[in-house]
């Protein structure tokens, strides 16, 4: 997910690893921070692989200062990664919300439907955190009130994703319907 979310960030714009870094870090540091000795060898990789060039350019006040950019390869690995997310990237809400954080970038709406309508197959299975034997419980019925406030709080998240889902796939539809190649 790391490597998604630099070559996200980099397609918006070239950035220097510290600024890189608070940007990662808004979108997923509550919940994942990321330290340099994850972030640096994730770059190296990303170079490596020819997905981002490294430039030197003046610092402001001192040292040059290491700018990524993302290269046309680059650019085309974060769009087969948009357009193909793995099943857990669809299904883990953390991972779901970088995805979706940078699925504007995908040119084709055809495609961005096809990722949002996964999410939504996703979310329209029955699930519960808690079961009773192979029956997934619901928070009416259970007992603990702090099982049953994180029922009530997916139940809640869950129905708002759905309903936001629901409209943006029904508005996407309609725009393409519009549209001479609709």
């Amino acid at each position: 997910m790391l490597e998604l979310t630099i070559l996200g960030f980099l397609y918006d714009t070239p950035l220097h690893g510290y600024e890189l870094r608070k940007h990662i870090t808004a979108l997923t540091g509550h919940v994942r921070p990321v330290a340099e000795s994850t972030l640096y060898p994730a770059i190296k990789r990303l170079e490596k692989s020819g997905f981002l060039v490294r430039e030197s350019r003046p610092g402001q006040a001192a040292a040059p200062r290491h700018v990524l950019t993302l290269t046309g390869e680059g650019r085309e690995e974060l769009l087969r990664r948009l357009t193909a997310p793995a099943a857990q990237d669809i299904t883990d809400e953390n991972r779901w919300f970088t995805v979706l954080a940078f699925l504007r970038h995908v040119p084709d709406a055809v495609a961005r439907d096809a990722v949002l309508r996964r999410r939504l197959d996703f979310l329209e299975q029955p699930a519960s955190f808690f079961y009773e034997g192979d029956r997934a419980l619901r928070a009416e019925e259970i007992e603990d009130p702090y099982r049953r406030g994180i029922l009530t709080i997916a139940r809640a998240t869950s129905a708002a994703e759905l309903t936001w889902l629901r409209a943006l796939l029904r508005e996407d539809l309609t725009h393409r319907r519009g549209t001479p190649d609709g």
